[in-house]
């Protein structure tokens, strides 16, 4: 097209990884926040069984999986910046509902308008950065923005532990309330749309399922998705058994943000490194050495686990999971990057195609694992060696049939 020849402004690179960090941060901080209420919020809301306040996070992760295949066709339609304004605005609403419920059912409803939210900043902002970089760079500035997403878990629950220090559990909603409100003001006023007029691709159901069957027929594509849905799942485990494990378990009390920060610390140091590293030796050595020490590090917290009858020393079971999170930021950035990379301009309908498949499995999984919750460690470390196996196989399998493909 003769309009993809025009020149897209750009922001200057730290500003733009500011914002959107910021954004994309919400989803982090909307689940990890609330971690510390999580006690409060049953009593307030008459919650008996301790396994419904795994719904806390995943009614926001369901309302997710809706809004991305909203989101993505609608960003290549409207564009990237006019999806990002109208998700905060759903999310802000979600937010408002939520702090002001009074019964589970209106609580999780607010949690689902969230999500479904949130998903805008979350799809259409991969999308923005799709259309301003590519390859290694785009890896690079992903790499970037991912580490300020993981940096969130080491404050996310302290701030929602000092909330409920001097008010009620409703005023975490109200942070992340003024949080999107800042972040949508900010891109309103600094960030040029990225997807110009004659490159958008208008919303019709013909086209939607033409360009999805390309989409899904992309085996490499496709394997990436379950690859990312694997480490996801294993991410939502964790963060919705981390309050009962941390302070019923091993009995942390008010030191719990301290200790599930402490997890967060090496995947932020390692994204830090990524962007880096990745200029030098590609994604694909990054993400198989990330994998790697994934699944041995999860094989002998297991085997730790079933020798301790559930519950390892606490040290041990840091040590090991300090080393376990770090491998997070290694292989999100860098598999986003090489989903997102063979979809040119369809990269809205992608990045919501593979947000919401990886969604949905992530729910999927960690909803199965999360059954077997005992108060023992022994279901996170058995889902951390089943989906690192599964991720393995993904990487694998894809990477081939996308070396196939471009050698045809």
């Amino acid at each position: 097209m003769q309009g993809s020849k025009k020149p897209i402004t750009r922001l200057p690179e730290k500003e733009l990884v500011a914002l959107f960090a910021l954004m994309m941060s919400l989803t982090a901080l909307s689940m990890d926040a609330m971690l510390p209420a999580f006690p409060f919020i049953a009593e307030s809301l008459a919650i008996v069984d301790y396994q419904q306040t795994q719904w806390i996070v995943s009614a926001m992760i369901l309302g997710m999986v809706f809004g991305e295949i909203v989101f993505g066709p609608l960003s290549d339609a409207i564009g990237r910046k006019k999806s990002i304004l109208i998700g905060i605005s759903i999310y802000v609403a979600g937010s408002v509902i939520a702090l002001l419920a009074s019964s589970i059912e209106m609580f999780l409803l607010g949690r689902m308008i969230q999500g479904f939210g949130v998903a805008g900043p979350k799809i259409a902002s991969r999308a923005l950065i799709r259309d301003l970089y590519k390859g290694a760079a785009m890896a690079r500035i992903m790499s970037f923005v991912m580490m300020v997403f993981i940096l969130v878990p080491l404050l996310a629950p302290s701030i929602g532990q000092l909330v409920l220090q001097v008010a009620d559990w409703p005023w975490i909603f109200a942070l992340l309330i003024a949080q999107a409100s800042i972040a949508g003001i900010w891109l309103l006023l600094r960030q040029p749309e990225t997807l110009l007029k004659e490159n958008r691709i208008p919303l019709s159901r013909k086209r939607l399922i033409a360009d999805v069957r390309v989409i899904l027929a992309r085996r490499d594509v496709m394997a990436f998705t379950v690859l990312l849905g694997c480490i996801f799942a294993g991410l939502i485990l964790h963060i919705s058994t981390a309050q009962s494990l941390f302070q019923d378990v091993y009995d942390t009390g008010e030191r719990f943000p301290l200790f599930f920060a402490m997890l967060a610390i090496g995947s932020a140091i390692i994204n830090f490194s990524n962007g880096k590293i990745v200029l030098r030796v590609g994604m694909l050595r990054c993400v198989i050495g990330a994998l790697a020490v994934l699944l041995s590090t999860s094989f002998v917290l297991l085997l730790v686990t079933l020798y301790f009858d559930g519950v390892p020393p606490f040290a041990l079971f840091m040590g090991l999971g300090m080393v376990m999170f770090s491998c997070f930021g290694m292989v999100f950035g860098n598999v986003n990057a090489m989903a997102m990379e063979p979809l040119g301009n369809m990269a809205g309908l992608g990045a919501s195609l593979i947000s919401s498949l990886s969604s949905v499995i992530a729910i999927v999984l960690a909803t199965i694992v999360g059954q077997f919750y005992d108060f023992t460690v022994t279901p996170l470390a058995s889902g951390f060696v089943i989906f690192s196996i599964i991720a393995l196989l993904m990487l694998r399998y894809g990477y081939q049939f996308s070396q196939r493909h471009g050698e045809e």
